[in-house]
C-alpha cells in the first residue's frame, strides 16, 4: 500500500504493476480488494507487482480525482499505462491473472474473430513455427488464465492464438465441439510442406488447466517416432513419464522403410494419447519378439509389457483408445465425486446465475417424469381434444430456468395425480419449434391451459409448486361461476361452493347484478375470463339480487368480497366501467388489507408503485400491533401506501433488506417507511413511541411536511446482470446460416407420416427414423432444423436424458 507519490517514483522501466487507486474503501469495493490481494502471489510469479494506492482527499489528479477512475484498476509497464480494467471485469483471481497477462502479451497472443484471420496467421507460420489455437467461451475464466499462463511460458516457442467465437470451433475440423467448454488445438504448421493444405491439428482431450496444457505441449514437442535399440523394459520416454502408454512397432532390416511409415501413421493417430517407438528385432535379442509385431508398455510400475500379434493399424489404435476410455471413465467418476463443487465454481455461467448453479448442482438427480405426457408435432392437437383441460409446459431441455420449472412441474403432477379431467404434458421447443411458434410461445418456459383444445389461458405467476397447483385447480372452475340460487350465492361467500376448491383459501369475489345492469355484467364476465386461474369469481343475477346486495349495504351492480372463509364480507358498488378497470380493481381488492410480505407475493404489491409502510418483526407480531396496523390500513378507502409486515424468521432475506436500510441492525420490531419508486428515502419510526394508529398518522404527517430526516437513501443504480444475456436465436442462426430456424408449413403442406405405433407403445413419443432417412428429410416441408435432431423413442429414456443434461 503506497501513496501516489511513492507509487509513481517506485516504477521501474520494463517492470509491470497492477494498481488500484482508492479513497476510504466503501463496503462495495471490499470483495474486489480481497480478490486483488489474493492475486498478488500469482502475479508475482510473472514479475508483476500489485499495489493499492491510497489517495489523499485533496488529490484531484487523473487517477485519484475522478469518481469513475476509482472503479478501475490500471496496468503499467514502467510508467507507461498499458490497460485500464473496470473492477467488475476482475471478479476473482482467475480473471485478474488472465486479463493482466492478456494485456501484457497483447502483441504475442493473436486474438481472432473470423476464419479468414485464423487462416492468414496459419499460412504465415507454415514451414516456420507451430501454432497453439485456444477457444474459451468467455475471457476472465480459469481456462483463459491457463492459456495465458501457457503463452507466458511458451510464447517464444509457439504462436498462441485465442478466440471466444464459437463458430470458429466448427471450422477447426471437430464437429462434436461443445461450445460451452474451452478447447485447445496444437497446429503442426512447422512441418507443413504444402502451403495449400491446412496444418495438421491435434486436439487436447483434457480440460484446460495449466498442468494439462503444459503436458500437451510437452507431448507435441516430443519426437513423433522414437527409434529404440535396447530391451523395451529399460526404455523410458516423455510419454511414459507423463502417464501415457508406449506402443512399440517391431521392425527388421528388410522391412525398415515400410515399418517406419506404419509407425509414423500410427503416431499421428495416437498423438497426445500414446507414444510410438520403432524397435529393431536385429538389435535386440529377445525370443518373444519373433512371434509378435506390436508391444505395449504402460506407465504403471511392475506391469509387464504386452507382446501382441495384430492384423492392422486400426487394431493398434483401438488397443490404446479402449484402454484409455476405461481409464478415463474411472478417473471421471472419481473426479465427479471429489471435485464437482470446485469445477462448478470455475464455470462462468454458474458464477453468474443462481438458477444455473442450482440446476447444475442437482444434475444427477433424475426427475420422475412418468406422469407428464410428452407431446410432439404429430400428437399435440389430438392430445388437447382428449381431456377436458390440458396443461402444457413449453420449455427447452437445455435451458436452466426451464429445467428448474420442470422440477416444480413434476411436483405439481404428483399433487394432482388422479385428478379427473386434468392432463399434464410438455413440449420441448428445441425439438419442436414449429408447435411453439404456432402457439405464439415467445418466451421459455411458458405454461398454458387448454379447454378441449379451444380457448387457452397463459400462466403468468410464480413458478413454485404451490402457486402452479393453485392456478391449475382454480382454472378448472368457470370464471366467473354462475350461481343459480341465493343459497348457492351465500354458500359461495362462505367458501363451501364449489366443493373442489374448499381446500384452496382465496378471497371469494361475488358480482351481484340486476336485469337492468347488463353492461356491467358483461364487463364482469370479460374480467373473469382474463383472471381465470388467479382468483375465484362468482356472479348472481336472480330476481332476489337486490335483497342479497342490500344485506351488505350496497345496491346492484355490486361486488361482494368474502375474506377468510366468509367471516367478513365487504360490499363495493360497481360503477359503469370497462373490463380492464374491473381487472385492476379486482386484483387490488383481492389482496390482503395488511399482508405479510414474502418473496412470492412481493411483486404483486410492488406493481402498484406505492410507498411501503412495513413492520419488520422477529416472528409473529403482537395482537395489539396487528390491530393498530389493521385499523391504519383500513382507514382510507384508496390507501396512498401499502401497509404490510415481514416476518424475519419466515423470510430471512429481510435481514439483508434491513442491513441495506441501516448501517447497523436495528432492534425489532421496527416500522419503516420506504418509497422504492421515488427517491428511495428510508424513514424509521421513532423507537420510543408505541406503534398505534394515532402515533403513526402523526408521524406520516411530519414526513409529508418534510420535518423528518431519512435514515438512509437507497442507490439509484440499476440492478443489472453481471454479463449480457445470451442471444440464443442469434447464435443458432449464426451457427447454421444455410437452414431456416423456424420452418412452419401451411395447412396444405402436411408433414411426412410415420408408420403407426406398435400396440402398447407410448403414443406420445414416436420411433425415430434411421440416420439416412433423417438426412433426406432436412429440407422437407414442415421440418425445421431441430425437428431432425435425434429424439428418444421410449418414455423410460426421458429420465436418462434429463440426468445427462
Amino acid at each position: 500500500e503506497l501513496s501516489p507519490q511513492e507509487y509513481f517514483s517506485s516504477l521501474q522501466a520494463g517492470r509491470a504493476s497492477l494498481a488500484y487507486f482508492s479513497h476510504n474503501v466503501s463496503p462495495g469495493a471490499q470483495p474486489f480488494l480481497e480478490q486483488i490481494e489474493n492475486s498478488a502471489e500469482a502475479l508475482q510469479d510473472y514479475g508483476i507487482s500489485v499495489v493499492k494506492v491510497n489517495c489523499p482527499k485533496e488529490d484531484v489528479s487523473r487517477y485519484c480525482g475522478k469518481e469513475n477512475a476509482l472503479r478501475k484498476a490500471y496496468l503499467f509497464r514502467g510508467n507507461m499505462l498499458i490497460r485500464e480494467f473496470p473492477t467488475d471485469a476482475l471478479f476473482d483471481v482467475n480473471s485478474i491473472v488472465a486479463n493482466v497477462l492478456f494485456a501484457l502479451l497483447f502483441n504475442e497472443v493473436k486474438y481472432v474473430e473470423t476464419l479468414a484471420d485464423l487462416q492468414n496467421i496459419e499460412n504465415a507460420l507454415k514451414g516456420r513455427s507451430n501454432m497453439v489455437f485456444a477457444y474459451v467461451p468467455a475471457t476472465g475464466t480459469a481456462e483463459h488464465r491457463a492459456v495465458m499462463e501457457a503463452a507466458f511460458a511458451y510464447g517464444t516457442v509457439h504462436q498462441f492464438v485465442l478466440t471466444t467465437e464459437a463458430t470458429l470451433l466448427k471450422d477447426t475440423g471437430n464437429d462434436e465441439s461443445d461450445v460451452s467448454s474451452a478447447r485447445l488445438l496444437f497446429c503442426h504448421c512447422q512441418q507443413a510442406t504444402d502451403l495449400a493444405e491446412p496444418c495438421r491439428r491435434t486436439a487436447m482431450g483434457q480440460t484446460l488447466t495449466m498442468l494439462n496444457i503444459h503436458r500437451h505441449l510437452k507431448l507435441m514437442g516430443a519426437p513423433l517416432v522414437t527409434e529404440v535399440a535396447e530391451d523395451p523394459e529399460k526404455v523410458s520416454t516423455v510419454h511414459l513419464q507423463l502417464g501415457l502408454p508406449l506402443v512399440f512397432i517391431l521392425s527388421q532390416k528388410e522391412t525398415y522403410e515400410a515399418d517406419r511409415r506404419t509407425a509414423e501413421f500410427v503416431a499421428w493417430q495416437l498423438l497426445g494419447k500414446a507414444g510410438v517407438a520403432l524397435l529393431s528385432r536385429d538389435l535386440v535379442d529377445l525370443n518373444i519378439l519373433l512371434r509378435s509385431n506390436v508391444a505395449l508398455k504402460t506407465p504403471e510400475e511392475g506391469v509387464p509389457i504386452k507382446y501382441l500379434v495384430l492384423e492392422d493399424t486400426d487394431e493398434v489404435i483401438t488397443l490404446v483408445e479402449d484402454k484409455n476410455k476405461i481409464k478415463q471413465i474411472q478417473e471421471d467418476e472419481e473426479e465427479d465425486e471429489e471435485d464437482e463443487d470446485e469445477k462448478e465454481n470455475n464455470n462462468q455461467d454458474i458464477q453468474d446465475d443462481q438458477v444455473v448453479e442450482a440446476v447444475s448442482r442437482d444434475k444427477k438427480r433424475e426427475l420422475p417424469l412418468e406422469q407428464i405426457l410428452v407431446l410432439t408435432e404429430e400428437t399435440f392437437h389430438s392430445a388437447l381434444l382428449e381431456t377436458a383441460r390440458t396443461v402444457v409446459l413449453f420449455y427447452a431441455s437445455w435451458e436452466a430456468v426451464s429445467l428448474a420449472v420442470l422440477r416444480s412441474y413434476t411436483e405439481v403432477a404428483d399433487h394432482l395425480k388422479g385428478t379427473w379431467g386434468v392432463l399434464l404434458s410438455r413440449v420441448d421447443c428445441w425439438d419442436w419449434p414449429g408447435v411453439c411458434t404456432k402457439e405464439n410461445v415467445t418466451q421459455l418456459p411458458t405454461i398454458k391451459i387448454y379447454e378441449k383444445g379451444e380457448r387457452s389461458v397463459v400462466y403468468d405467476g410464480m413458478w413454485g409448486t404451490e402457486e402452479l397447483t393453485s392456478f391449475i385447480m382454480l382454472s378448472r372452475v368457470s370464471c366467473p361461476l354462475k350461481l343459480a340460487t341465493i343459497d348457492e350465492a351465500e354458500g359461495y361467500l362462505r367458501g363451501e361452493f364449489p366443493s373442489e376448491l374448499s381446500s384452496y383459501h382465496h378471497t371469494s369475489l361475488l358480482g351481484v347484478f340486476s336485469t337492468a345492469t347488463s353492461e356491467a355484467r358483461e364487463a364482469f364476465e370479460e374480467a373473469g375470463n382474463i383472471l381465470s386461474g388467479h382468483v375465484t369469481m362468482g356472479m348472481y343475477f336472480g330476481d332476489d339480487a337486490l335483497a342479497l346486495s342490500r344485506k351488505y349495504a350496497v345496491s346492484p351492480p355490486a361486488l361482494l368480497l368474502a375474506r377468510s372463509g366468509g367471516r367478513s364480507v365487504e360490499g363495493i358498488a360497481l360503477s359503469k366501467q370497462s373490463a380492464q378497470d374491473m381487472v385492476r380493481m379486482i386484483r387490488y381488492e383481492s389482496l390482503d388489507i395488511f399482508p405479510e410480505i414474502t418473496v412470492q407475493n412481493l411483486p404483486r404489491y410492488l406493481q402498484f408503485g406505492k410507498p411501503f409502510l412495513i413492520l419488520f418483526s422477529d416472528g409473529d407480531i403482537s395482537q395489539m400491533e396487528s390491530k393498530e396496523m389493521l385499523k391504519l390500513a383500513k382507514g382510507r378507502p384508496q390507501q396512498a401506501f401499502v401497509a404490510c409486515w415481514l416476518n424475519l424468521r419466515k423470510t430471512p432475506v429481510g435481514r439483508g433488506v434491513l442491513k441495506a436500510y441501516f448501517a447497523t441492525m436495528p432492534s425489532l420490531p421496527v416500522l419503516v417507511w420506504v418509497n422504492l419508486h421515488a427517491g428511495g428515502q428510508v424513514f424509521k419510526f421513532p423507537s420510543e413511541q408505541s406503534i398505534t394508529e394515532r402515533n403513526i398518522l402523526s408521524w406520516l404527517e411530519k414526513l409529508k411536511a418534510g420535518l423528518e430526516i431519512p435514515s438512509s437513501t437507497l442507490s439509484e443504480e440499476d440492478w443489472k446482470p453481471p454479463l449480457p444475456a445470451y442471444d440464443f436465436l442469434q447464435m443458432m442462426e449464426t451457427a447454421v446460416p444455410e437452414l431456416p430456424l423456424h420452418t412452419s408449413h401451411r395447412r396444405g403442406d402436411t408433414p411426412e407420416r410415420h408408420p403407426p405405433e406398435s400396440p402398447g407403445g407410448d403414443t406420445a413419443v414416436r420411433e425415430e427414423p434411421s440416420q439416412e432417412t433423417k438426412a433426406e428429410k432436412v429440407g422437407s416441408p414442415g421440418r425445421d432444423l431441430r425437428g431432425t435432431a435425434p429424439r428418444l423413442a421410449a418414455r423410460e429414456k426421458q429420465g436418462k436424458r434429463h440426468s445427462k443434461l
